[in-house]
């Protein structure tokens, strides 16, 4: 057996394995035996088969086996002993050419992709910039409001808005607008306008009071979502669908009442005792307001961190054209063109990627349990946010970011985001921050540029 590269550039080259019959020839022949035991061919005790007969009936497909698995292995093994840094993956060389039938001798032909060599030195010589978003009073109001309205209560109404709950009947109409006999009838019903999907229904619903009656069509509220309908008219999943129209009768009309400023807001909203005093209040407030922009920092710093750090390595070399065959040939259902006219991005994305890796070598980043976790435990508290649940308990997210961590969709992700915090915490900490306090107006238009 012969293994040999032949670079054909800084950046590619030709991997050939070149096998004769003696190195495959022992594992083909015990894999026939054991094929033998397993698959005794009639007229013949298990064991017993003649080798002669067992190269007849399964010779091709064992060789197959054994040339593929040998190949493989050395493949393999000689890319992690000669160190090779490899950008996607060994692809066969269209030239390669086996007969495995006539042929005795085989020589296959891999074409690869190398990282490209670069320097990337990290210094307070390197500047990147940083912007700290100021909390504007406005902004504080805002969410004090916004909270307000989340630990509100429903109270009776005398006129109904689009946040309002309507009680009341329904009754199911002809084509002509009589009431339906044998028709659907509902003694009593709950409606919400703001979540029926359709603007004009929805409007239907809004400035009634209580003995209003209005005509409206369930189908078209709800965009044809049987499960909502059923629920709408209490029948089964199998009789709601139905597109007639309704009359819909307003028995009582259920308003939301913002909840008032005073310590069970400040609790509702910080936790028992956090703040005593509006001032407390109001400061907390602006405190969870810089914390949550601090993340759109951050997350400004990595987009400028890219900038910088690409414009510093300077332009990569990398084997695109192998790139671009490779990316052919692991999304099959993408049209080589779509591959072509998206490359561009693609290959921005490897050169980020490859200083990451360069970075994360250089200062030795690693990812500890105590990372996966931090990530875990914000993933688990952003899913209770979402429904409106905040200050939960720390065993209970505790809890909830294990079952993640068991998850490998989650798992995956949370290492690639562990990895991502790291590095960039790495950069921040070994060049100069250039720090420009914005409002939040001055911070979104960064957005806008190219």
């Amino acid at each position: 057996m012969n293994v040999t590269l032949d670079k054909n550039g800084n950046v590619s080259g030709v991997l050939t394995i070149s096998l004769v019959e003696e190195d495959y020839q022992d594992e083909v022949k015990k894999q026939l035996s054991l094929l033998g035991r397993r698959r005794p061919i009639k007229g013949f005790r298990p064991g017993h088969v003649p080798a002669s007969l067992l190269k007849k009936h399964y010779g091709g497909q064992v060789t197959a086996e054994v040339v593929d698995e040998i190949v493989s292995r050395e493949l393999t093994k000689y890319i992690r002993e000669n160190n090779i840094d490899l950008l996607g993956e060994p692809m066969l060389s269209k030239d390669t050419k086996v007969d495995l039938v006539n042929e005795k001798n085989f020589e296959f032909k891999f074409d690869l992709g190398f990282a490209p060599e670069f320097e990337l030195k990290l210094d307070k010589r390197v500047k990147v910039p940083y912007y700290n978003i100021e909390v504007s009073k406005e902004m504080v109001e805002n969410q004090n409001e916004t909270f307000k309205k989340r630990f509100g209560t429903q109270v009776p109404g005398d006129v109904s808005t689009e946040d309002a709950l309507l009680r009341g009947s329904m009754e199911e109409l002809n084509e002509d607008g009589t009431v339906k006999d044998g028709g659907i009838k509902v003694e009593r019903t709950i409606i919400s306008p703001k979540y029926l999907k359709d603007d004009v229904e929805k409007a239907k619903f809004v400035g009634l009071k209580v003995d209003d009656t209005i005509t409206f069509n369930p189908h078209l509220s709800s965009g044809g979502n049987l499960t909502e309908m059923a629920a709408m008219l209490a029948v089964d999943k199998e009789q709601a669908d139905v597109k007639s129209d309704f009359t819909f009768k307003v028995s009582e009309i259920l308003v939301n009442k913002d909840a008032e400023l005073g310590q069970e807001l400040f609790d509702m909203v910080l936790g028992k005792d956090v703040a005593k005093t509006e001032e407390e209040y109001f400061e907390k407030i602006k405190e969870m307001l810089a914390g949550q922009l601090k993340s759109d920092s951050n997350y400004r710093f990595t987009i400028d961190a890219e900038n910088v750090l690409k414009k510093k390595v300077g332009e990569l070399e990398l084997p695109d054209e192998f790139l671009k065959r490779y990316l052919v040939s692991i999304n099959k259902d993408t049209e080589p063109e779509k591959i072509e006219e998206e490359y561009p991005r693609t290959r921005g994305e490897i050169v980020w990627q490859l200083i990451k890796e360069k970075v994360a070598k250089q200062y030795d980043v690693k990812i500890e349990k105590e990372d996966q976790l931090r990530l875990a435990r914000i993933y688990a508290a952003q899913q209770f946010a979402q429904y409106g649940i905040g200050n939960v308990p720390d065993e209970t997210l505790d809890r909830y970011a294990g079952e993640m961590m068991e998850n490998k969709d989650y798992a995956k992700e949370i290492n690639r985001r562990a990895f991502e915090d790291k590095v960039f915490a790495t950069i921040r900490d070994n060049v100069s921050l250039t720090e420009k306090n914005v409002t939040v107006e001055e911070f979104n238009k960064l957005f806008d540029k190219k």
